[in-house]
């Protein structure tokens, strides 16, 4: 970098991406752009067009590692994104005859240019391993460009589909989630729910990512519980521990005489006194 630009005063600002959904942040030197000025940015698909979605503020960081805004969009620039949109609708509904005649087994869920339409990119999903490469040379073909076919798991679709989660609100994937990591149904039973999977399943037919925001949480909430199993004594009879809950604080005890809901507080009271007098006996 030149020292003339390192003397420049130099911001960060979030870019939104209608691709994605999303914005990312990227650095600037025009202290004029605001909230919705057009932009044109290079990222890892190509040159992109996106909008400003956040205030500039001044970057401070002399190692940052973000990439540049390389200029203001311009009229032509916006009149070509809208040409590529719809072009790249029709090359959708191109690649979907190219697919049926193949005869592949694969779902074309989407295409896309990049701005300057040096790459046609398809997404796809499929159960398994798919050999396109006899449809990524049709496509070149009658596109005349770079073509690009990136396979996409079902939490990926769901995420550039959108929708609505069970809680009402847009789906956390469409929103900020980036990795989908550790969802397992161990966090389910941890977190002791019942184990209706279609209940537990988002809209991309997978366990909802939400079971691993609280799952830390309950874990260390556990270690003030006693375990299951756990025998104490009350009055003349024996019982044991066979459940708790987190969320009323409470501690489920049975016997052969009957059923008793102790709150965590009263459980450890009662076992501090058993263990008293035991001391004094």
């Amino acid at each position: 970098m030149s020292d003339e630009l390192l003397n420049k005063e130099k911001y960060h600002v979030l870019v939104h991406f209608d691709r994605s959904d999303r914005s990312y942040y990227f650095l600037t030197e025009d202290s004029s752009l605001k909230i919705g000025d057009a932009v044109i940015c290079e990222t890892l698909r190509g040159i992109e067009l996106g909008k400003i979605s956040s205030s500039l503020v001044k970057d401070e960081d002399e190692n940052s590692q973000l990439s540049f805004i390389l200029r203001k969009a311009i009229e032509l620039d916006i009149e070509r994104y809208e040409e590529n949109i719809k072009d790249a609708e029709e090359a959708y509904k191109i690649a979907l005859k190219e697919v049926h005649k193949l005869n592949l087994p694969m779902r074309v869920t989407g295409a896309e240019y990049t701005l300057d339409r040096t790459k046609l990119q398809f997404d796809f999903s499929a159960d398994e391993r798919v050999d396109f490469r006899e449809l990524a040379r049709r496509l070149a073909s009658i596109f005349h460009t770079r073509i690009e076919l990136r396979q996409i798991g079902p939490r990926d679709r769901a995420r550039m589909i959108g929708g609505l989660g069970v809680c009402g609100l847009r789906l956390c994937c469409s929103l900020f989630l980036n990795e989908f990591d550790g969802i397992s149904i161990n966090r389910a039973k941890n977190q002791m729910l019942a184990l209706n999977i279609p209940k537990l399943s988002g809209q991309c037919g997978k366990l909802i990512c939400c079971l691993k925001y609280e799952d830390d949480q309950y874990s260390e909430m556990k270690k003030l519980f006693p375990r299951v199993g756990e025998k104490i004594k009350i009055e003349d009879s024996l019982f044991s521990v066979t459940g708790i809950n987190i969320l009323s604080y409470s501690v489920k005890l049975e016997s052969e005489d009957g059923v008793k809901v102790l709150s965590l507080d009263e459980f450890k009271a009662l076992k501090n006194k058993v263990k008293n007098d035991e001391a004094r006996s």
